[in-house]
């Protein structure tokens, strides 16, 4: 048995490179059925991020459907989700680079069945008795100022026009789904300020000979309630998710009545940041596949929608969602704690499975994983908020006597997401290196229930900034943590909770920003449509209660940020602009704080490319490297940094 060699955090010499997580790490979508056939989305550092459609055929085989360079995302509501559909072997998608709607039929090659216009498309569901596909438009071209979100209907054959109109006059749409028997089509909408985990509406409407909607019908939804995935049931039964209780939890609609399947604490829906999301699947009249969260993990049961009763399943997994039933078994996404994020497929009673894609070809040894530890810990007024605690692991090393490893503390996007305890390699190439690190689901995050959530409501920008405060301080007075050598880290909102933590607190000692937000005032001046009211419930009415936006700005108090700071941006980012990395980037050199900034070519709101992925996880540990005054295992392409 090899000694383990001494070395200071930070100083270890990892297997988990970052040529290792972008050359074998891949993004998984959620699986999708045609019969026998598998398929998913695969986005692939490697190929410039490119999503490409597999098909998974029944005797095993992978085959990659689209041909370069077609690339299947849309960019509806910037997020995207739902970019393609199959339909007896014939496949409908969006194509990024243009936004048309593609057809490709078995043999053949990609043909645009609509035009080269400023219109998107998503989330779409197959209408075979009219010959053409419904699904969410949006319409970019009528309206300088705000996009034009609405229901058609497209002609398998081609739309010129780009589609038939058939539900309007919302802010939002998603979700349309069409009855087995193609007579009844239901839908979701929600208006400004609010998002769909905040409260949507939920409509039935009667779908004509000619393809139109007839007597549409408000069926649940309201201020205060978020429905999430309608789906009909084989026999022709609406069911839903409602928060209605302030849990996210099953329902359905029969005889004009909304009827409880199951009240139970626990979290039946997400938050519905892209198109295409969901937590259950019809195995029968009266059976349902359903996964949810409870205490920050997932589980998966089956639930008898007559006796509701609920039998839970045994599986080795921490995190499973999209499952789909089929006449193979279900397929599902999954992942777990020593297992990257999977598709896989179960056998109808989920007593066996194989993996049939795996989101990372490695296969790491035990030894070089931190397994995560849920934690709770007191935060302000009296609370309690949670995350997972990631000790550092490597095997072949171990640290100085008396030496405490550094901290990273994570911060989740969203800001409604949630930490997920299914392996990330890029997580762990920072804990085999001799760092700690705290994911934290503060207040605002899912899987709590939606009190837990709505804690971040008007004070974005304080609660989320004190859990991670927090939660730091939790693990320094556990004496698991160094508390002078603090840091933390995060992208988007994540970002954004990262800069006013370093601005307005003096816990942490240097932080990194990927895409963050400086400037709460110019990002509800400029952003797009989906989110350009979600501030109004997050901070407040703008510009009514400008005071506040400056007051959580943190552009506006470079003064008080005294830490040396990393910035990351997109260059083509919609979401935040990359003048907001910028003009925070300008403040703090012209202010003689140490400060890194690496803008990317190219990118949008978050890396897809393998070669800037791999640049900014060296570049942020070189950039603690000097910092925090830790030597480096191997060489890394130096950063420049000012002021340092």
């Amino acid at each position: 048995m090899s000694i383990a060699k001494v070395a200071p955090y930070g100083a270890w010499k990892s297997p988990i490179t970052s040529k290792l997580i972008v050359s074998e790490t891949i993004g998984l979508g959620t699986p999708l059925l045609d019969g026998t056939d598998i398929y998913w989305l695969e986005g692939r550092p490697a190929e410039g991020g490119r999503n490409v459609i597999v098909r998974r055929s029944p005797d095993g085989t992978l085959t990659d459907m689209l041909p370069r360079p077609f690339n299947a995302r849309t960019r509806v509501h910037e997020y995207g989700g739902g970019s393609f559909i199959v339909h007896e072997g014939t496949i409908y998608f969006s194509n990024y680079s243009d936004q048309r709607l593609y057809r490709l039929r078995p043999g053949e090659q990609p043909e645009p069945l609509t035009p080269e216009t400023e219109l998107r498309y998503a989330d779409g569901v197959i209408d075979a008795a009219h010959r053409r596909m419904i699904c969410v438009r949006e319409n970019h071209r009528v309206s300088a100022h705000e996009a034009v979100n609405t229901i058609v209907g497209l002609s398998w054959t081609g739309n010129p026009k780009g589609g038939q109109v058939l539900a309007s006059g919302h802010d939002f749409y998603a979700t349309p789904r069409l009855s087995p028997d193609g007579r009844q089509l239901a839908w979701l909408t929600w208006e400004h300020p609010n998002m769909p985990w905040d409260a949507t509406a939920l409509w039935v409407a009667r779908v004509l000979v000619d393809g139109r909607l007839d007597a549409p019908r408000l069926i649940a939804g309201g201020a205060d309630e978020s429905i999430y995935q309608p789906a009909w049931s084989p026999d022709g039964v609406l069911h839903f998710v409602s928060d209605r209780t302030g849990w996210w939890n099953l329902y359905r609609w029969r005889e004009g009545r909304v009827e409880p399947l199951l009240e139970m604490a626990a979290e039946f829906g997400e938050p519905q940041w892209v198109f295409g999301m969901s937590t259950y699947a019809f195995c029968g009249t009266e059976s349902i596949i359903t996964t949810y969260a409870q205490d920050g993990s997932w589980h998966i049961a089956q639930l008898d929608s007559e006796s509701s009763e609920l039998q839970p399943l045994e599986t080795p997994y921490t995190n499973l969602s999209s499952p789909q039933v089929g006449p193979l078994g279900v397929a599902l996404r999954v992942g777990a704690p020593a297992q990257t994020s999977a598709i896989a497929l179960f056998d109808q009673d989920l007593k066996t499975h194989q993996v049939l894609r795996s989101s990372s070809a490695v296969d790491m040894p035990a030894g070089y994983l931190s397994a995560p530890e849920p934690v709770e810990f007191p935060t302000t007024a009296g609370l309690t908020a949670h995350g997972l605690f990631y000790a550092p692991q490597n095997v072949a090393y171990t640290a100085p006597e008396e030496e405490l490893p550094p901290l990273l503390v994570f911060i989740h996007g969203g800001p409604t997401a949630a930490a997920s305890s299914t392996l990330n390699l890029k997580l762990q190439y920072w804990t085999s290196r001799g760092f700690a690190v705290l994911d934290v689901n503060y207040g605002g995050s899912t899987g709590y229930g939606r009190a837990y959530r709505e804690r971040l409501n008007g004070q974005w920008g304080v609660v989320d900034v004190d859990d991670c405060v927090n939660g730091a301080r939790y693990l320094v007075t556990r004496g698991l943590v160094d508390g002078e050598r603090l840091a933390i880290r995060g992208g988007s909102a994540g970002g954004y909770t990262t800069l006013c933590a370093l601005t307005f607190h003096k816990v942490f000692k240097a932080g990194a920003s990927y895409y963050g937000i400086g400037d709460l005032e110019a990002l509800a001046q400029d952003t797009h449509k989906f989110e350009s009211r979600y501030l109004e419930r997050l901070v407040g009415p703008y510009p009514a209660r400008k005071d506040i936006y400056e007051e959580r700005s943190p552009l506006h108090f470079t003064d008080q940020l005294s830490c040396p700071v990393i910035f990351f941006q997109g260059l083509e980012d919609q979401v935040v602009p990359p003048q907001q990395a910028e003009q925070m980037v300008a403040a703090l050199e012209s202010k003689g704080v140490p400060v890194a900034y690496l803008p990317f070519e190219g990118e949008q709101h978050g890396f897809r490319r393998a070669e800037n992925i791999k640049r900014a996880l060296d570049a942020e540990l070189y950039f603690y490297s000097r910092i925090f005054d830790f030597p480096l295992a191997e060489p890394v392409k130096p950063v420049t940094i000012k002021n340092l």
